[in-house]
């Protein structure tokens, strides 16, 4: 019900319209809620396994430990350049003179000193295995010496003892 002379105003309640829309707005505000569940946790025990493939998770994605490896050694080589180039970048600014020239020898330098000691690592890496481990045995006693070879190769296993 609207009044007259104004569209959106409703027109006042009597006494008794009012008591009873006061009675239930009370009764609705006092009415138990329905009962509704928010969650539901299922204790049945899962499977010990399963016919689904295995999910890839979040994060690091599986690979070999080398690979772990070599990727944090890359994550820690490319945070340790942060640093000097830090200090690079503070002294071409405190010093006026931003030079490209210099600037290419700055970032070249690290590069210029890593690649040969790299190599050299590499070649004494290489020829630590290719020279055989000297082993010394000292026996008191009668002492049978056996060496057995064994190569296996192909898809169809062929094996191949030498007993020496």
């Amino acid at each position: 019900m609207n009044r007259p002379d104004h569209p959106t105003h409703p027109l006042p309640m009597t006494d008794t319209e009012a008591a009873a829309e006061a009675r239930r707005i009370i009764t609705d505000a006092y009415r138990p809620a329905p009962v509704t569940p928010t969650a539901y946790r299922d204790d049945t025990p899962l499977p010990a396994y399963g016919s689904a493939p295995p999910v890839v998770q979040p994060g690091t994605p599986p690979m070999s430990q080398r690979a772990v490896d070599a990727g944090r050694l890359m994550l820690t080589g490319g945070l340790a350049t942060v640093p000097p180039g830090l200090v690079a970048i503070g002294l071409l600014i405190a010093s006026e003179h931003a030079d490209p020239t210099v600037i290419g020898m700055i970032c070249a330098a690290p590069a210029a000193v890593a690649v040969p000691i790299l190599a050299i690592a590499r070649l004494l890496r290489r020829a630590t295995g290719v020279v055989p481990d000297v082993h010394h045995h000292h026996y008191n006693g009668p002492v049978r010496h056996e060496t057995t070879i064994t190569h296996t190769r192909g898809l169809i296993a062929r094996t191949h003892n030498e007993l020496g």
